[in-house]
Order: C-alpha cells, then sequence, then structure tokens
C-alpha cells in the first residue's frame, strides 16, 4: 500500500498537469453537476410559484389557499438555494468502502432521488467532524474543498486512517485547518462549516433542550460555534425553532454586523440578530455609560429604584378632587388619593389599572353621601353623572394617566424625584452620576434593560395590549432581522403564539460574562421557556460584580437543564501574541481559562514606547507598517475617552480595511494586525479595565503592535 502526498504544489503527473490539478479537475468536474442540479432545483421551485400565482386567479377561496401555500413553500425553496450557492460543496468523506460522500451547506439529490450532497447539519455528515486518526469512523480520506462561487480553488486533505487507504491515494496540502487559520480576515464573520473540529462539532450538536454552555478562552471559536449551533437547531428542529423564533444577541451594533452573514451562509434567515442594545422594541441605544456609570445602572438595587418610580405621583397630578353633587361637597384630599393610589397598585400594574381608576375613585366619593336627595336616586345615577363630568374625566386623566416606559425613565432626572427613590438603595456619589448620565437626553446601552423593567413593571393598558409583532409597521426597521416569506404569511400566527415576557423559542446569548444584572433580566422575560446557548469567558468579563450577575443569571435560568461545553484551542492568536495576552490575563483574574494557541508565526508583539507629543504621529506609522505587513483587516484599539481624538489622528490615512474602535466596540471581533493604543489606560479605565485589556490584545491574528509612554502597562510574569 502506498500514499500519493502532494505537499507540493509544483509536483507533476504523467499528462504534465500537477498532482493538485488533476485532483482539482475531478472536484470541478463534481462541483459542476451539484451546481447544475440546484439550477434545476431552483427552476422547478421558480415554476411551482408561477403554478401557485395561476391558481390564485380561480375565483374560490380554495383556489387562493392554493395559491397561498404554493407560493410560500416555493419562496423559501428559493431562499435556501440562494443562500447556499456560495460555497455549496465544501466536503468529501473518503470511505473504508470505497465510497465518497459530499458534504455540503444544503442537501440535493438528482434526478432519480440519489444523494448528491449531504446537508452538513444532518446526522450523516456528523462524522465529517467527529472522525479523528484515533477513531476514523470507516473513514479514510477527509477533503475540504475551498470554492469562490462554483469554482474550487484549493483542496485541503486529512489522511484518517493509513493502514484502510487504497494504493495511490493522493493526499493534498497542508490541511483545512491550517489554511483556513492563516486566510487573511475581512469585514465580516465567515461560516467555518468546513473545518469545525470535534470539540466544536460535540458543542454544535448538543441536546436541544435547556441550557448549552460554550466556555473558553479568546480564539477558540465559540462565537462561530454558537452561530453553527443555531443553524443546526433550526435544521433538526424546525418547527419548533422557526415557528417560535430564534434570538441572537451580541454585545454591540459593529459585533452585529460582522457575524450577521453567518448565519445566511449556512442555510438559515429565520433569525432575529440584535445587540444588547436593541433588544427592547422600538428602542435602540449604541452608546456605553462610563463604567462606573454603567455598574449603578446595572445593578439590582436600581429595581427598588424603578419600582418606588412606577408607584409614585406622576408629575403634575391634582392632589385633590372636590365634586359638588345635590347640594353636597364631595372631597378626596391627598391622604385619600395616596391610600386608593395603593390600593388600585396592590391589584395590578399601573397601566392595566387605568380601566379601574374611574370606578374606584367614584366608590370612594360615593361613600361620603349622606344628603336624602342622592340616597334616593341611587348609586347608578351618581355613577352615570360623574362618568359624564368633562371635569371628573379630566382628573382622571392627569391623576392616573397611561405612562410610557420611556417617558418614566426621563423623569429620574429630576434630582428631587431620583434622591426619594434612590434613599437608602444608593449612595449620594451614585445618585450623582445617575443624574449626569440622564442630563443628555440620548439613550445609552445601560438605559434599555431600565426601560424594559419599566415597561414590565407598569404593564400594558389592557385595551392596547400589543405583543411581539416582527410584521408590524412600528417595528424599529433599525435592527437587522433576518426573515423569509414565512415572517409574512405566519407572522400573526407567530404573535398568537408569543406572549409579553417570554416571545421566542431560542435565544443565543453572545459575551454573556459582560451581561449586567439588569440585563439579565431583561433577557430572562423573552425566553422564559426557551431553549439557551450562552457563550462567555469569566476572564474577559466588562462586568465588575460578577457573583451578582451570577445571581441574575441564575433566575433567569432557573429550573433548567444545563449542558456545559468547554473549547480548549485558540485557533486565533499566534503563540506569540497570545503569551503576552495570557500575562495580562493572569493579572486580571486568578487561574484564568486560558487556552493552547497552536500556531506560531514568528512574529514577537511591537511595543513602542512614545512621548505623549509625539503619540499621533506613531499610530499613524504603525498603521502603515501593518498595510504593508497584513494583506486583511486592521483595528486601532484606544480608551473609551480618546477614541475620537484618535480617529482625527487617522484622518485621511484610513481605507476599508482600517477601524478604529473603543475596547467593548473591539468585543467579538478579530483582525490581522491591531495597533493598541495606551494600553495601560485601557487596564484603568473602570473596575474591569484589566480584563478588558486581556481582551484587546486577543483581537489580533498575525501582528501586534502596542503604543504607550513606558512599559510600566506589562505584566511582570
Amino acid at each position: 500500500m502506498s500514499i500519493t502526498r502532494h505537499e507540493s504544489r509544483g509536483e507533476a503527473s504523467p499528462t504534465g498537469a500537477t498532482a493538485e490539478q488533476h485532483e482539482l479537475a475531478r472536484e470541478q468536474a463534481y462541483v459542476d453537476q451539484v451546481y447544475r442540479r440546484l439550477d434545476a432545483a431552483a427552476e422547478s421551485a421558480r415554476a411551482v410559484a408561477a403554478d401557485g400565482h395561476a391558481r390564485g386567479r380561480v375565483d374560490n377561496e380554495g383556489g387562493l389557499v392554493e395559491r397561498d401555500a404554493m407560493v410560500y413553500q416555493a419562496a423559501r425553496r428559493l431562499a435556501a438555494l440562494d443562500s447556499a450557492h456560495e460555497g455549496l460543496v465544501f466536503g468529501r468523506l473518503d470511505s473504508t468502502d470505497g465510497e465518497a460522500r459530499y458534504i455540503g451547506r444544503i442537501g440535493l439529490r438528482d434526478e432519480d432521488r440519489d444523494v448528491m450532497l449531504i446537508d452538513w447539519r444532518a446526522p450523516a455528515a456528523s462524522v465529517f467532524y467527529q472522525a479523528t486518526p484515533k477513531d476514523p469512523m470507516d473513514v479514510v480520506r477527509r477533503r475540504v474543498l475551498r470554492c469562490v462561487n462554483s469554482r474550487v480553488v484549493s483542496i485541503e486533505d486529512e489522511l484518517l486512517d493509513v493502514d484502510a487507504a487504497p494504493d495511490g491515494m493522493p493526499i493534498v496540502g497542508d490541511g483545512a485547518l491550517l489554511a483556513e487559520l492563516t486566510r487573511a480576515r475581512d469585514d465580516t464573520m465567515h461560516a467555518v462549516v468546513a473545518t469545525i473540529q470535534k470539540e466544536q462539532d460535540d458543542a454544535i450538536r448538543a441536546p436541544s433542550r435547556g441550557v448549552t454552555t460554550i466556555s473558553g478562552g479568546p480564539g477558540t471559536g465559540k462565537t462561530v460555534v454558537a452561530l453553527h449551533r443555531a443553524a443546526y437547531l433550526l435544521y433538526s428542529e424546525r418547527r419548533r425553532f422557526e415557528t417560535g423564533g430564534v434570538l441572537v444577541v451580541g454585545p454591540s451594533d459593529v459585533y452585529m454586523r460582522y457575524i450577521e452573514r453567518v448565519l445566511p451562509s449556512l442555510g438559515e434567515t429565520a433569525v432575529t440578530l440584535r445587540s444588547i442594545g436593541e433588544v427592547v422594541d422600538g428602542v435602540r441605544a449604541t452608546r456605553h455609560d462610563p463604567p462606573d456609570v454603567a455598574t449603578v445602572k446595572g445593578s439590582n438595587r436600581m429595581l427598588t429604584v424603578l419600582r418606588r418610580a412606577v408607584r409614585d405621583a406622576v408629575p403634575g397630578a391634582p392632589t385633590e378632587l372636590r365634586v359638588f353633587y345635590r347640594d353636597e361637597v364631595l372631597i378626596l384630599d391627598s391622604h385619600a388619593l395616596r391610600r386608593l393610589r395603593r390600593e388600585l397598585l396592590g391589584q395590578q400594574r399601573r397601566n392595566r389599572a387605568v380601566e379601574r381608576v374611574s370606578a374606584t375613585l367614584i366608590d370612594a366619593l360615593w361613600e361620603q353621601v349622606r344628603g336624602h336627595r342622592a340616597l334616593d336616586r341611587g348609586k347608578d345615577d351618581f355613577v352615570a353623572e360623574m362618568e359624564t363630568r368633562d371635569a371628573f374625566i379630566e382628573f382622571v386623566d392627569r391623576w392616573w394617566p397611561v405612562l410610557d416606559a420611556v417617558e418614566t425613565l426621563g423623569r429620574l432626572a429630576d434630582p428631587e424625584r431620583l434622591g426619594r427613590y434612590a434613599d437608602g438603595v444608593l449612595t449620594l456619589g451614585e445618585t450623582e452620576l445617575l443624574l449626569d448620565s440622564w442630563s443628555d437626553s440620548e439613550i445609552s446601552i445601560e438605559d434599555v434593560p431600565l426601560i424594559d423593567e419599566l415597561r414590565y413593571l407598569l404593564g400594558d393598558p389592557v385595551e392596547h395590549e400589543v405583543s411581539y409583532d416582527p410584521t408590524s409597521e412600528l417595528y424599529d426597521e433599525t435592527v437587522r432581522e433576518v426573515t423569509t416569506v414565512d415572517d409574512r404569511r405566519t407572522g400573526q400566527q407567530r404573535t398568537s403564539q408569543r406572549t409579553e415576557d417570554d416571545p421566542h423559542a431560542h435565544v443565543l446569548v453572545d459575551e454573556a460574562q459582560d451581561l449586567s444584572p439588569m440585563q439579565w433580566r431583561m433577557l430572562g422575560r423573552r425566553g422564559r421557556h426557551a431553549s439557551w446557548t450562552i457563550v462567555g469567558d469569566p476572564a474577559q468579563s466588562a462586568w465588575p460584580l460578577p457573583g451578582e450577575a451570577e445571581l441574575a443569571r441564575s433566575d433567569a435560568l432557573e429550573g433548567k437543564d444545563q449542558h456545559q461545553f468547554r473549547l480548549s484551542t485558540n485557533y486565533r492568536n499566534s503563540q506569540e501574541i497570545f503569551e503576552l495576552a495570557a500575562r495580562v490575563g493572569r493579572a486580571a483574574v486568578p487561574d484564568p481559562d486560558l487556552p493552547e494557541a497552536i500556531r506560531r508565526t514568528g512574529h514577537m508583539p511591537a511595543h513602542r514606547v512614545t512621548e505623549p507629543a509625539d503619540m499621533a504621529e506613531e499610530i499613524r506609522r504603525a498603521v502603515v507598517e501593518l498595510r504593508d505587513t497584513v494583506d486583511g483587516t486592521i483595528g486601532v484599539v484606544s480608551p473609551s475617552r480618546r477614541r475620537g481624538e484618535v480617529e482625527s489622528w487617522l484622518n485621511g490615512q484610513r481605507d476599508a480595511r482600517t477601524r478604529v474602535l473603543d475596547p467593548l466596540e473591539s468585543k467579538g471581533l478579530e483582525f490581522d494586525g491591531v495597533v493598541v493604543v495606551q494600553p495601560g489606560e485601557i487596564a484603568t479605565e473602570g473596575p474591569a479595565g484589566l480584563r478588558t485589556l486581556y481582551v484587546v490584545l486577543t483581537r489580533a491574528t498575525q501582528r501586534l503592535i502596542t503604543i504607550a509612554p513606558d512599559h510600566a502597562w506589562i505584566p511582570r510574569s
């Protein structure tokens, strides 16, 4: 038995073509067949759609129903075929029995119904990810095909069972994973469906029920594994997850733009993508508060402040109700009104109690009636007259208006009110921080869960109850929502199945270690009966009080089965870069979860010591240097307070490959080259600053340059 290994690209076959070219031509021929079948399937779907429209011309209800069903199914099939077009075929398995099976983004059969392409999510494809040289699972050779559109541009082979390999079996390339790791990055995350490793595949195919937690240090692929898991769940239990809805929540608007192509490229489009500042319908925030302010707003102590705000009288509310009726003056003074307000709030949430306010006030007034003229006419006459009096109606509207959550939060900017609500809960310094924050009318990301809490505490008026509806014209169009025709056809059905506090069947949360207690409460409402995928690493946490957040997380996930997966290999960073980051990680937290970096580049991080006056020029030089040495993207990460300044220094010198970010915006992203500006300042920006610096240093895949006045920020060991 002999193996023909062709790691050299120039080894020629007797025909004059290299062995790799010969294998490329063979694979191209098969891929061409698959694409012809894809085109035929698309043409068939379009024909079904046309037939469906024709049946809709029949002048009866049955024809319309049949039309809708046919057009919907055809549109759904076309959407799946279209999304899979790029890189449709990416894998091949050669078995010990001589059979070759091809793996792709979707499944396809030929005209005789024989399998041409196995969907990567199907059980039959799991061996592509699970087989190893130690346990080849009857696989001799695993081949990864890299395609650009429909053209096969490279092949990477892995021989799993040497003893079972037939004589002369060609083995091409240096390995698919290594090829992927050295590929230049661009502005979006890509699916890694062709290079998923066994420990990652175990997490992707974990049980669908309960909570699946995917942990691991930087660069282990947690995010992309979680997104592939979402695609897998939609494939394996489509009715449950597509009907109920899958919500993917990430840390920032920048991050969501980075990942938004992954799921469509895997053949899934029925997923809602939202940053943590977009979770609440109709509210969108992109600005973070400073760390000290964010710590106050995210604390569970804010619950008491908000509950007091909801129970308080509204500004300008009347403090006395005086009514003249049948020779009597009936009065509800401020003490009586406070008692009635407590009574109403003890029975229902504030906005839901609106319909009971008139009756409650009238009952209290009737108790004061003593005159014979009034008593002879009876209570029904009294009620009828009160309900038609303009002055009484105006009093009710002013005393108990329907409250809006955003407006209610805005009232906390009043020092006297906030002082009362925060008394005994927040310190004077913390109260001052909130007042300064709310002096700006722009809503911050940390305000969003407070608005959500207020919505919950206030409740919806019974007559205006609105469920979550992604097809509503009032829905915020700035939120990126990947949808199919199914959303438009069955939007009303979905709405009827969801409740105010539990609208999703699955919730996927990335960078979960950063969530505050109030953010956990916000997400918990959206997945009370859902299954969850939670991605995070405590060592990278930007939230300074992990114990408090852990309690809130436990409340949000109460009663759910737990499935834990740890990813142990750092595929992103070179060993040289991660050695530096790991030193910072060990200084930031005791015993951090440090993965093993498997790749060396020979390029150590460069530490540039620069005087403050020369900082701008040194940053410009570093960016130019990275442009000349890496092919992909470049990230410039600066302390939050310096971001605008750094952007101005690079004005006119930035190209499409270069981005300026603050430390929190860099979370979840990766770049071929990174310039870190003033790492010492990043380390002192709030209680979690050192952990944040650890994150920043792990954004680079190839080259890392730091610029600071000295080396004092670098841990000694």
